[in-house]
């Protein structure tokens, strides 16, 4: 790790396998601000008016990789990270932790490399520094730059009578519609694209395989993670989900609800991959294979 000026902060942390980068700011967050090719463009959402800023109380979205809790509340989620994180290193991770805020929540984002599998370790956690019982879900949300497309994976195909049991809910919000462009549900494989003409469009799911990716740039950002079958996962049982509007696409992991006592946590892995030259398939049918090869070369890592 070394600390380096970026978007207008004096001090982020940098890691580096190869050619890829990661920038960690220190002066906000705990926020992931960058993710990407070195000389290339940010594979995540960068908004220029707010890079560089901190120091006031207002919530800012910056862009960036974020760790927020669920269910979302706009009072209780929306807490702003303006401020300092403290920075600490221990057994082969990088924390990165911010000020408790007023419901007493203290977030952290810790980073480890991989740098034989080129991968990055992402590891959440969220402490609860009141007296008081909390319960929440740890929600991971990477804001990815616009231009690009979500793709993951849900249950395969089998036929009736072969299977007569659900497999899968697809969770909707009041604002969700099926008849957007930018969606589709296709066979092994769900797509969001962005556009930016698009309003807000949102669906989550249970994603047992454990992964979802974002193509933009030439360029495939590939994100693992957990699901544990059984848990009690918010928003109807997600523990994926993806949002997009006319400026950016979320690719949104969470862990299950949990009930935290005062001074404990709860912790949250992710394992981030980028894979250049990666571009999918048009077709939906093809595509769900090609993203399942490419994911199981790629593993969640979580020790």
């Amino acid at each position: 790790m070394e600390i380096v000026p970026y978007g207008g902060w004096d001090r982020c942390a940098r890691f580096a396998i190869g050619k890829i980068e990661m920038l960690v700011t220190l002066e906000v967050g705990p926020r992931i601000i960058f993710f990407g090719m070195k000389g290339g463009p940010n594979e995540l959402k960068e908004y220029p008016d707010q890079m560089g800023r901190s120091g006031d109380d207002k919530y800012h979205s910056y862009g960036g990789h974020r760790l927020w809790i669920a269910p979302e509340h706009e009072v209780r989620t929306m807490q702003p990270d303006n401020d300092a994180v403290e920075n600490a290193s221990g057994g082969n991770w990088d924390a990165f932790r911010s000020r408790p805020d007023k419901f007493f929540m203290q977030k952290e984002i810790a980073i480890q490399l991989d740098k034989k599998r080129k991968a990055f370790k992402i590891r959440h956690r969220v402490y609860n520094r009141g007296a008081y019982d909390v319960s929440l879900a740890p929600w991971s949300i990477t804001v990815m730059e616009e231009g690009g497309e979500c793709l993951f994976p849900h249950a395969p195909f089998q036929p009736h009578p072969q299977r007569l049991l659900p497999v899968r809910p697809l969770v909707l919000w009041s604002y969700t519609r099926l008849d957007d462009s930018r969606f589709t549900l296709g066979p092994g494989v769900v797509r969001m694209r962005h556009d930016p003409k698009g309003s807000n469009q949102k669906v989550g799911m249970p994603v047992a395989q454990g992964y979802a990716a974002y193509a933009n740039h030439a360029n495939l950002f590939l994100k693992r993670f957990d699901y544990q079958e059984g848990a009690h996962y918010p928003d109807m049982g997600c523990n994926f989900e993806t949002f997009t509007r006319h400026d950016m696409l979320e690719i949104e992991s969470l862990g299950p609800m949990q009930t935290i006592e005062g001074g404990a946590y709860v912790e949250h892995f992710e394992t981030w991959y980028l894979i250049d030259g990666a571009i999918p398939p048009e077709d939906t049918a093809e595509a769900a294979k090609w993203l399942d090869i490419l994911a199981k070369d790629r593993p969640h890592l979580t020790d």
